[in-house]
């Protein structure tokens, strides 16, 4: 799945998922440099490795332009849209940094902050979140991420003023980690929880996007929330099973006070809309009971099958880079 796990040869690599945002990256790369040359322990010890996941647009072709005007920036196209975890996790494969860096690729993550990630991380943390104080996303995002923040917390057990943020800093030894899984469902945040509690945090600005429009869409969102509660927990497999239990008691409750009534009044109540209530709310139990296994089982076909996390089309920037690769 993965390439062999690179020894860091550098001081810092940026990881930045790539998708749509062919407009943004000339800046972003622009903005990086002017920050990370400032730093005397980064400057001419850093990469950037975009990782293309896909693109309808022209962002691989400028990562190429980008890697042949910047000795810094390489990159790397996947053959098929894996998403922002998976592309990530190809990223971390292939990072040569002591230190590593994600962030979105639009700009909304401003460079000039890695160097707060990079000393929150030096103050002896493996991790280190980055979080907003007022975030620039439409509304429905907004309340999806934080309903994310509070199942993490449940789920995952993480700690519940700790935002688990896109824009983080982390040691390279907790990746090369979390590059043991080989799952195809990844769930970055969730393996970084497996991978240490030694994690920090410190507050940023949020800006607006600098041009084009968010590929994240509530689907995605939505496929993010299941990777993390089924790859990750067993909790809902718990929650159906007190469930039915908590419905098997009450059924044999009611069952023993028909019994009673049996006895006691002679007829039988004549109950038809509560029963059917019963049951349609039994059937549905029983239905989400049944969907939580399935998509337990899909995953677990999928991993045994060893359906891949990410396939790499073409590199650019790197040693023969611009052959093809598998």
């Amino acid at each position: 799945m993965h390439p062999p796990s690179l020894e860091p040869t550098l001081a810092l690599s940026l990881v930045i998922p790539v998708y749509g945002s062919e407009k943004v990256l000339p800046e972003l790369v622009a903005r990086v440099r002017d920050t990370l040359d400032t730093l005397p322990d980064v400057r001419g010890s850093y990469e950037i490795v975009f990782v293309c996941d896909r693109s309808p647009d022209q962002s691989w072709q400028v990562i190429q332009r980008l890697s042949s005007e910047y000795n810094f920036v390489r990159g790397i196209l996947l053959r098929m849209n894996a998403g922002q975890h998976n592309a990530l996790m190809a990223g971390f494969a292939h990072a040569r940094g002591r230190r590593i860096v994600t962030m979105d690729d639009d700009l909304q993550h401003a460079p000039s902050d890695i160097p707060k990630l990079l000393a929150e991380l030096e103050r002896g943390h493996d991790l280190v979140y980055a979080r907003f104080g007022q975030r620039r996303h439409a509304g429905w995002k907004i309340l999806g991420s934080k309903l994310n923040d509070s199942v993490a917390s449940f789920l995952l057990n993480k700690p519940r003023d700790m935002y688990l943020s896109p824009f983080r800093a982390i040691r390279a030894e907790i990746c090369r980690d979390i590059l043991r899984y080989q799952g195809p469902y990844v769930y970055v945040d969730g393996l970084l929880l497996t991978a240490t509690r030694n994690i920090g945090s410190i507050e940023v600005a949020h800006h607006e996007r600098f041009a084009g429009d968010s590929g994240y869409s509530f689907k995605k969102s939505v496929s993010l929330w299941l990777k993390m509660a089924t790859s990750f927990s067993i909790v809902p497999l718990r929650l159906t099973s007190l469930a039915g239990m908590l419905f098997a008691g009450l059924g044999f409750l009611l069952a023993l006070l028909f019994i009673v009534q049996k006895f006691t009044i002679n007829r039988m109540p004549d109950g038809w809309s509560s029963l059917m209530v019963t049951i349609l709310i039994l059937g549905g139990v029983q239905l989400l009971a049944l969907g939580v296994l399935g998509e337990y089982l899909g995953r677990v076909l999928l991993t045994i099958n060893a359906k891949p996390q990410y396939v790499i089309g073409a590199k650019a920037g790197f040693d023969n880079s611009q052959e093809p690769a598998c």
